[in-house]
């Protein structure tokens, strides 16, 4: 096995979960008071309006499809009676929905900060950073679901291959040769993707744990008036 694949499929993605389990603790307990969107909501709105809400749904449900395609080998679904066939259109469909719809959010998220004087001023270098590595998973994401497996009779099926690296990285013994033989697009998009969690707890996406799930089963709280409310006399 040559260095570079010891690299690109082992050390990198062990390094980037080591990254990203550390870094998120040394930015809670050293930096709680930039865990925050650092939202610019109040300087513009109009764009933000709808286009939030679309790169947020879309890339979870994105995000899902990841996990479901890479952690559910192929002859479970084939033992619940959907075949590979099946599966693919199913996938592809789905992220086909999903894709389109956080690819457009993203873009007039973009558009947005590129456009506006006062959102441009408060963006940083990482979010500059964040903003081209997004774009690049985003892009070659589509092109993946619209480029190699709607667009073609004979779809990549990555769960016979990239899905058996992913899984081989928690047992201990990485399956090199499983993902090296992929088409390049999707190496790319793998190597994107360990960049992308081991810059996570450094950047404003850090909000995305900040979900405030107690407010489901928090109590109603209950206002009083200071002082008594006084009371109207009857007219004569």
């Amino acid at each position: 096995m040559s260095a570079g694949k010891i690299l690109l499929w082992i050390i990198i993605p062990y390094v980037s979960v080591a990254v990203f389990v550390v870094g998120h603790w040394w930015r809670y307990h050293r930096d709680q008071f930039r865990w925050t969107s650092r939202s610019t909501q109040l300087l513009d709105r109009r764009i933000l309006g709808w286009a939030s809400p679309m790169f947020h749904y879309g890339a979870l449900a994105a995000v899902g499809g990841h996990f479901i395609g890479l952690n559910i080998p192929h002859a479970w679904t084939d033992a619940v009676g959907i075949h590979e066939e099946t599966y693919r259109w199913i996938a592809a469909i789905a992220g086909a929905i999903a894709g389109g719809i956080s690819l457009i959010g993203f873009l007039g998220l973009v558009f947005r900060r590129a456009r506006s004087d006062r959102v441009r001023r408060s963006t940083t270098r990482l979010d500059i950073f964040t903003y081209g590595i997004l774009t690049a998973m985003i892009v070659l994401g589509c092109w993946m679901t619209f480029g190699h497996n709607l667009a073609t009779n004979a779809p990549y099926n990555y769960r016979d291959s990239i899905g058996v690296w992913w899984r081989s990285l928690f047992y201990l013994d990485p399956k090199v040769g499983a993902i090296s033989g992929a088409p390049m697009v999707y190496q790319v998009h793998a190597i994107l993707a360990w960049f992308f969690w081991a810059a996570f707890p450094f950047t404003r996406l850090v909000h995305a744990w900040s979900i405030p799930l107690q407010y489901i089963g928090r109590p109603y709280i209950l206002y009083r008036r200071r002082y008594p409310t006084p009371v109207r006399q009857p007219l004569p």
